[in-house]
């Protein structure tokens, strides 16, 4: 974080629930499909790709919670404007089809889409509490450490080169 301190506040009641209302419930009957679905992917790519394959992949399946995370945050009312155009660059990178690594290359072709989501949402962590993100968080486990996880494989595995096209465009938002 910078030097500054961030300002915290308590959230009033109504907006309360109006940011629990956004926070999907991975329990519900609703998304069970999604998560069977989601088990049944996760299982045949480990079959079929190994354990480097799977491993890829469960990086991979994370990328959905992130957008969602990402989307909630452009609503946010505690996100200020200048990270919210953060965010709808992030989001506009995700939906574009021109990417760094295209989207048609099976399976590699959405790792740019998930690192520059984690790299762009470190950036903006730099200037919002860390509740916000955990508050609009309904992904796997704890979404800061999900992103200590992506970036620590991302920095050991990814190009140099492919890294910093990532970065750069980050910085062009």
């Amino acid at each position: 974080m910078k030097d500054e301190v961030l300002e915290t506040r308590e959230i009033p009641a109504e907006e309360q629930e109006r940011i629990n209302d956004r926070i999907v419930d991975m329990d519900s009957t609703k998304l069970k499909f999604y998560e069977d679905l989601r088990k049944k992917a996760k299982g045949w790519s480990r079959e079929k790709t190994g354990k480097l394959g799977g491993k890829v992949a469960e990086y991979l399946f994370l990328l959905p919670d992130f957008f969602i995370l990402i989307c909630r945050l452009a609503v946010d009312k505690r996100v200020p404007a200048k990270q919210k155009l953060m965010v709808s660059g992030i989001i506009a990178y995700l939906i574009m089809p021109l990417d760094i690594i295209p989207d048609f290359i099976p399976v590699i072709g959405y790792v740019d889409d998930l690192v520059l989501a984690v790299l762009g949402l470190n950036l903006i962590l730099n200037e919002i509490d860390p509740k916000i993100l955990k508050d609009n968080w309904s992904g796997e486990g704890d979404v800061l450490r999900q992103m200590q996880k992506v970036t620590a494989a991302a920095d050991q595995f990814l190009d140099r080169n492919l890294m910093q096209r990532i970065r750069r465009w980050l910085h062009k938002i």
